[in-house]
């Protein structure tokens, strides 16, 4: 999620006309869906999204660490998952997928909520005639601030558990040992990262998805396995493009006591501007795009995971509502 994408299929394409003769017209929800559908909607597209290639997210955040432990340097991502599973045990890939669920659901729901809500409200505010893209625009703006506000606590614990030789026993106990000695701001340090990190990872995808609908699928019928081409290359294409920011807020989040203490960082890190400018003075350049494999090779059928569950229920609610 990171990734809001199923907001922003019907944020795209609700101002684009039905074609002549197309009888699969789903392009967005009827208007009688109750909000709960649409929260419903979103929550189950959100936490499969996060779920189904979690191990391969638990790679890509070790591969992100900046001065990584001797015993988790990886060359690749199926080398990382082999030694992780050979040598800490056969969960170990899935550390943290708890409160990624706990997360993802609540947040990806209240996305969506408050996209509808905000979209009608902004569009009668400008008095547009039809479909505003300004105010789909605005609206899911407002709704990715209220999304991450919600997932970065989330994102924190999880990340924290998923890192080498992890000190906390389970998720409940690194909620508490992070609030007793860093405080309740230590969940939200990369908040801003990560909002300067979806806005240009939502664009991307938004564009490519777009694109690559209109040469696959130009008729905008419900069609699933163009949903899934076209959600896995916006994917790749968003992830890889963002890594430099989700390497920063990776080490926000985790807040490398040996990386940190390296380059005389006392207490801890905190800012955009901070964690860009450690990460150089750590890895240079290189150090922006660690962990870039992993994070394309999990974004890709996260995405299209995401964009074919969303589409299956705009076509499903709109025959029974047709």
């Amino acid at each position: 999620m990171e990734l809001r994408s199923p907001g922003l299929s019907m944020e795209a394409r609700e101002g684009v006309p039905a074609l002549p003769g197309d009888g699969d017209d789903y392009e967005s929800l009827p208007a009688g869906v109750s909000p709960l559908t649409h929260m419903t909607a979103g929550a189950v597209a959100g936490i499969l999204e996060h779920t189904v290639m979690y191990p391969v997210d638990s790679v890509k955040t070790r591969m992100q660490s900046l001065q990584p432990d001797p015993n988790a340097q990886y060359r690749g991502v199926m080398e990382a998952l082999r030694r992780m599973i050979r040598t800490e045990g056969l969960l170990t890939p899935l550390r943290g997928i708890n409160v990624t669920m706990l997360g993802a659901g609540p947040a990806h729901a209240l996305y969506f909520a408050c996209y509808e809500k905000m979209k009608t409200t902004i569009g009668g505010l400008i008095n547009h005639v039809g479909n505003s893209h300004v105010a789909n625009g605005v609206a899911g703006s407002l709704a990715t601030v209220l999304h991450d506000a919600v997932m970065n606590p989330a994102e924190v614990v999880k990340q924290r558990m998923q890192m080498y030789n992890s000190p906390y026993r389970s998720m409940l106990h690194c909620i508490r040992t992070i609030g007793r000695t860093e405080g309740v701001g230590a969940f939200y340090r990369s908040y801003t990262t990560q909002l300067f990190m979806n806005i240009p990872f939502q664009a991307i995808h938004f564009i490519t998805y777009e694109f690559t609908q209109e040469q696959l699928n130009p008729q905008r019928q419900y069609h699933p396995g163009s949903h899934i081409a076209s959600g896995a290359i916006a994917g790749a294409m968003a992830a890889a493009a963002t890594t430099p920011l989700d390497v920063c807020k990776t080490l926000l989040n985790t807040q490398e006591n040996m990386a940190l203490s390296s380059v005389n960082v006392s207490g801890h890190l905190s800012g955009m501007a901070n964690a860009i400018r450690t990460v150089y003075q750590l890895g240079g350049v290189a150090g922006y795009f660690k962990g870039v494999q992993a994070r394309v090779i999990y974004q890709m059928p996260s995405t299209a995971i995401a964009w074919s569950v969303y589409e299956f229920f705009k076509y499903f609610l709109s025959k029974n509502y047709n």
